[in-house]
């Protein structure tokens, strides 16, 4: 059993192609920008039956095409590795294109053989710099590069995301240190600028938590522009989602 969060049908921005993501309940992260609080406590949503999901997969297989298949999101995945591991194992006999949306916090000996039938990665990476990531997620970020190590060290093709928040993650030197290292990574094919945005906001007071950045401006189109080109000295291709 896996317990979700929500499907999501058609998708285009998690992963190459058309895709079906599947967003898993729990986060060990709280991200104060959070766009899916709800997702974040691991005893809610609703527990789906490894042969639904992949029944759900394979119903959904001619859409995607030659680059399209299955993302799973979250919350944070990877704290249901084990069970992944076996919705994998029948998605890649299915010749359904695999790949996993984490924050890479998570590096279990699950982990490590699920990535075997994984087919890419989106790295969530919040911060370069260590005290801010704490600030920004609660948890320190050594984890999440030490992933970044093992995904280099099995050759795991990766796409990095990174969260554009003003006053938190927009400053030059931290987006050139974060290139500085992306340079040295062989398997990084690609880096997503995602902008941030206050959707979420509703959903935090419908569940009666304070929203932390309210007084948090929107990126501008130059401050976007202006991270791409420094992150386009270090990696081959960046887009802003």
């Amino acid at each position: 059993m896996l317990r979700l969060h929500s499907v999501e049908s058609l998708g285009t921005f998690d992963g190459p192609g058309i895709r079906q993501v599947f967003f898993l309940q729990g986060c060990n992260f709280k991200c104060l920008y959070c766009a899916n609080p709800d997702t974040i406590e691991y005893g809610t949503g609703r527990e789906y039956a490894i042969s639904e999901l992949v029944k759900m997969a394979r119903s959904q297989k001619p859409f995607y095409g030659k680059k399209g298949g299955i993302t799973v999101s979250g919350g944070e995945p990877l704290m249901q590795a084990k069970n992944l591991m076996k919705l994998f194992k029948k998605l890649k006999s299915s010749n359904i294109h695999t790949c996993i949306d984490t924050n890479g916090s998570i590096l279990t000996s699950d982990v490590k053989k699920l990535l075997n039938t994984t087919d890419l990665v989106l790295l969530d990476i919040k911060q370069f710099d260590n005290i801010k990531h704490i600030e920004l997620t609660g948890e320190a970020n050594n984890r999440t590069l030490r992933f970044l190590d093992y995904l280099e060290k099995i050759e795991k093709p990766t796409w990095v995301r990174y969260v554009m928040v003003p006053g938190y993650t927009d400053d030059e030197e931290d987006i050139h240190n974060l290139g500085k290292l992306l340079s040295s990574k062989s398997n990084i094919e690609k880096l997503e600028i995602q902008p941030y945005h206050s959707l979420g906001v509703h959903k935090y007071e419908a569940m009666g938590w304070d929203y932390k950045l309210k007084e948090t401006p929107h990126n501008t189109p130059e401050a976007l522009e202006n991270a791409k080109n420094i992150f386009l000295k270090y990696v081959k291709e960046v887009v802003i989602n």
